[in-house]
């Protein structure tokens, strides 16, 4: 993938419009950022930019006059809805935050601008604000380069106002759709870029990035890339918040021992002592909850080269694995993934878990 980009480069075949995807931290920001800075470099290297020229050090500190950004913002108390916020307003805080991590999330965006409770966007002023800058000739590089992070959080007015743009561009422009959600994209934009996939990264290379950078030992380094699947803001993500890991392990053990003797009472205030979690941490609970079901599956099926648990987890699970066999960890997984999704939807956190631990009780007993 890198080597057809650098070729791509070479040759003179750069499509005006492509989409960089891939799940949440596979790094297609950081890799469209790269692809960036070598087409703005003045003095490539075959296989890189050469990371000195001065358009490679405004390209590093995001002020390259020729590169610009799209990204999902809402309103905020700086930016009232009468401003019609735009990426522009918010420009500092992009910079910094991409500057600091290229791995950077959607949830940390939002938390970053003090509206995770909200979804952002990019609205039609954005389309009509990408339009005029790039109505300009470049300045200093031979090409204008937008990149436009999340495209799938455009609404429809937007991708209207900016359909024909990405369609027949002025010369010497170039679109970067940085998605990790394409099948939401709107089907006339994504149909109009050239996709290139991202794949998780490599564990290997995940274990060897977190050793070094992180003060891990191998064992620690591998077990956390084998959990974060290839993403590396979640192996960050794992390192930074292991005890809250600890509380979500609590969490887990309580419901399933109080599934298992089928406490009726002890599993509505469960319930609802869950319910008060935020709505990310709930999340993230289940997903952890759905992690430690598949590792005590595979224990189940002797599975153990392949298990991955860190400290309490490994013996509670060695006790708790007889009880998962095919069909109940089907099931159970089947039920995590669906109070996520009614999670992700604003459902009632008390009745979603409340439902979830009745349906725990029913499948543990048996």
């Amino acid at each position: 993938m890198k080597e057809k980009l650098l070729l791509s480069v070479q040759e003179g075949r750069i499509s005006h419009a492509q989409l960089f995807f891939g799940n949440e931290g596979c790094g297609n920001l950081a890799l469209a950022l790269a692809y960036a800075q070598y087409i703005c470099c003045t003095q490539r290297l075959p296989d890189d930019s050469c990371g000195r020229c001065p358009a490679c050090n405004k390209i590093q500190k995001l002020i390259h006059p020729d590169l610009h950004f799209a990204v999902p913002v809402n309103t905020t108390k700086e930016i009232s809805s009468e401003k019609k916020p735009i990426t522009d307003h918010f420009l500092n805080p992009w910079r910094e935050a991409l500057i600091a991590s290229p791995y950077l999330t959607e949830q940390q965006w939002y938390e970053l601008l003090g509206i995770e409770n909200k979804q952002g966007n990019i609205s039609v002023q954005e389309a009509s604000r990408i339009i005029e800058k790039l109505n300009f000739k470049p300045y200093e590089s031979d090409y204008k380069v937008m990149i436009v992070w999340l495209p799938e959080r455009m609404n429809a007015a937007a991708a209207n106002r900016l359909l024909k743009l990405i369609e027949e561009p002025p010369s010497n422009t170039l679109f970067l759709l940085v998605s990790k959600t394409p099948e939401q994209i709107i089907k006339t934009i994504r149909s109009r870029a050239m996709p290139v996939r991202v794949p998780p990264i490599d564990e290997r290379a995940l274990t060897e990035a977190l050793k070094e950078r992180n003060n891990l030992t191998e064992a620690h380094a591998g077990k956390i890339a084998r959990l974060s699947n290839g993403n590396y803001s979640e192996a960050l993500r794992l390192i930074e918040n292991e005890s809250e890991q600890n509380d979500y392990f609590d969490c887990f053990c309580q419901l399933m021992r109080l599934a298992f003797i089928a406490d009726g009472i002890a599993l509505m205030n469960w319930a609802e002592e869950t319910a008060t979690l935020g709505r990310e941490q709930q999340k993230n609970f289940l997903l952890y909850a759905g992690r430690l079901i598949r590792e005590s599956f595979m224990l189940h099926c002797n599975a153990k080269d392949v298990v991955y648990l860190l400290g309490a987890e490994e013996s509670f699970a060695a006790n708790f694995s007889p009880y998962v066999h095919k069909k109940t960890a089907d099931e159970i997984h089947r039920q995590l993934n669906l109070a996520l999704a009614h999670i992700g939807q604003n459902g009632n956190a008390k009745i979603i878990f409340t439902d979830l631990a009745i349906c725990m009780a029913r499948l543990i007993k048996k």
